[in-house]
């Protein structure tokens, strides 16, 4: 975005040129929206500094006196709002509450950017940043994207450009190290399990030296199986992260009516001239914004539409794979229906949605690669608990809307409660769900231990095993599915501990996962479960209704 273009822009608005304020508001409100949306990661006050920013912006524009050096003007004065923020924080702590409910930045980067695989990567590991490595990250981003120059940063910062490549210098190392909890906390590794089993999931600075140590002297967790690429070639080119449509800018100073306001500035020319046209009781429309009377711009831009390849949140999927050669399940334990029938059986013009249901079957072995995985359409999954969510208690649950593919990462702990596993329910189902794929690297029931042959996944000899329902199909580590409509998952924890991580995921993601064989340092291949059709399995325990207890939903599936 460069200043010059904008300069007649500029100085118009400044002269009181309502329409003129209305384009410079609108076109420069993204960047203000990316630095402090990134800095505090979606935290509740990101709104609130943002309309601060652009409120003083907007007061102060008849100071400029070089229309070139508004971009650096404006950044600094972000900045300076993030920082008073951070101070107004440390001396009364806000409502974390709030801060949760907040929409994650990260999320909604790798959502409407539509990144994937190291760029999502990158996006995710800014949440393990502490605040002030986040203020600079806001700035160092833009600038390797072309928004902004080290000039710029330098100065937003306050610093001399010396001093900004050593700050930037030890961020991006730090960067790098997030960078590696994201990728570890997305594979496999036993161990790193077992650390995370009382993790809540928010990240933090004790959690980030608790992973980093673990990755350290790990070598599953350190073996990146991959070329990783240096952030800064990640990020050159990418897009501003969109404003929400409907975000609300209110110029009205103070808070003060729209006749105040005017009032308030009325010694200042350009002031009284720009508040005075907004307060005229119409509205201008522009192509990304709307100036209602009293001065409030409310973004109504239409999201762009994605390519037709891309998928949305948080990896994206690029290449098609044909129809897989369906599994056979085996005889023993005594087999529920195929999930994969015969077309004699079930002739393909009459098959109908949610008639298979999953089977039980053994394990395929170690050293067969799984069937190709067929690639259904993406449009992005919405999950209430964001990119990451941790559900460990009875009763947790997340609800998964949209179009596209679900992680949902299996944690047991019989050392802390075996027994028997109430399995979690899959309730309130609009539209349709299968199970499309199990990777992960290994069963729940595959040996996890060099050292004691009677350990699994399920627990060991010594502290007991947790044991599935009769006739439950054994899950793997890494269980995948396909939502297309609305569904929400509820742990059902009563005889043994367990939780589950559930991760809004993409095609490319199931992929990779079930092909990492085990020449890769993992137990086995993954197993592909869709045949591309409507009769593709679909998850035991899932219902369209919803049930007071979701509990009592029954094994079989009634979709």
């Amino acid at each position: 975005m460069d200043t010059r273009q904008w300069r007649d822009t500029i100085a118009a608005a400044q002269d009181g040129d309502r329409r003129a304020l209305d384009e410079l508001v609108e076109g420069w409100l993204p960047l203000v929206y990316n630095i402090v949306g990134r800095a505090l990661n979606g935290h509740a006050d990101v709104d609130d500094v943002v309309q601060e920013t652009m409120l003083r912006a907007v007061g102060n524009l008849g100071s400029l006196r070089d229309p070139d050096s508004f971009r650096s003007w404006l950044v600094a004065i972000a900045m300076r709002q993030i920082r008073d923020r951070a101070r107004r924080r440390t001396s009364a702590p806000l409502d974390e509450s709030a801060a949760r409910e907040a929409a994650d930045f990260a999320e909604l980067t790798v959502l409407r950017l539509q990144l994937e695989g190291q760029r999502r990567e990158v996006a995710e590991a800014v949440r393990w940043l502490d605040d002030e490595d986040r203020q600079l990250l806001s700035l160092w981003w833009l600038e390797v994207a072309g928004e902004l120059t080290r000039r710029e940063l330098a100065a937003a910062v306050g610093i001399s450009r010396q001093h900004a490549a050593v700050r930037v210098q030890r961020m991006k190392e730090r960067l790098e190290t997030s960078r590696g909890i994201v990728r570890a906390l997305d594979g496999a590794c036993p161990d790193l399990r077992e650390l995370t089993a009382r993790w809540n999931g928010r990240p933090d600075s004790v959690w980030r030296k608790r992973l980093a140590r673990h990755i350290r002297g790990c070598g599953y967790c350190g073996d990146t199986h991959e070329a990783v690429v240096p952030a800064e070639r990640l990020l050159v080119g990418i897009a501003l992260v969109p404003v929400p449509v409907g975000f609300a800018l209110s110029l009205a100073l103070g808070g003060k009516t729209a006749a105040a306001a005017t009032a308030t500035v009325a010694s200042v020319s350009w002031s009284a001239k720009v508040l005075g046209a907004l307060t005229q009781p119409l509205v201008a429309v522009t192509a990304g914004a709307t100036i209602v009377a009293g001065g409030t711009y409310v973004v109504t831009r239409t999201p762009d539409v994605p390519a037709p390849r891309v998928a949305v949140s948080p990896t994206a999927a690029s290449t098609y794979r044909p129809p897989p050669v369906p599994d056979t399940p085996s005889a023993s334990p005594p087999p529920s229906p195929s999930p994969s029938p015969s077309p004699s059986a079930t002739p393909a013009k009459t098959v109908r949605y949610g008639s298979v249901v999953d089977a039980v079957d053994r394990a395929p072995d170690p050293d067969t690669p799984p069937a190709a995985l067929p690639h259904r359409p993406e449009t992005g999954i919405t999950s209430t608990g964001g990119a990451h969510a941790v559900m460990n208690h009875r009763g947790d649950s997340v609800t998964l809307t949209g179009r596209g593919y679900v992680l949902v990462r299996w944690q047991i702990s019989p050392q802390y409660r075996a027994g028997g596993l109430v399995m979690p329910s899959w309730t309130g189902l609009k539209g349709e769900l299968f199970h499309v794929a199990s990777g992960g690297g290994r069963r729940m029931d595959d040996p996890v231990s060099a050292t004691d042959a009677s350990a699994t996944g399920m627990g060991n000899s010594t502290v007991g095993y947790a044991v599935p329902p009769a006739g439950t199909q054994q899950m793997w580590q890494n269980e995948y599915f396909y939502v297309d409509g609305s569904v929400t998952l509820t742990v059902n924890e009563r005889g043994a501990d367990y939780g589950l991580s559930v991760f809004p995921s993409s095609w490319d993601a199931v992929d990779k996962d079930i092909t990492t064989g085990p020449d890769q340092g993992v137990k086995r291949y993954g197993l592909v479960r869709d045949t591309g059709r409507d009769d593709t399995p679909v998850p035991q325990y899932v219902t369209r209704s919803t049930p007071a207890d979701p509990a009592t939903v029954p094994q079989r599936s009634r979709v």
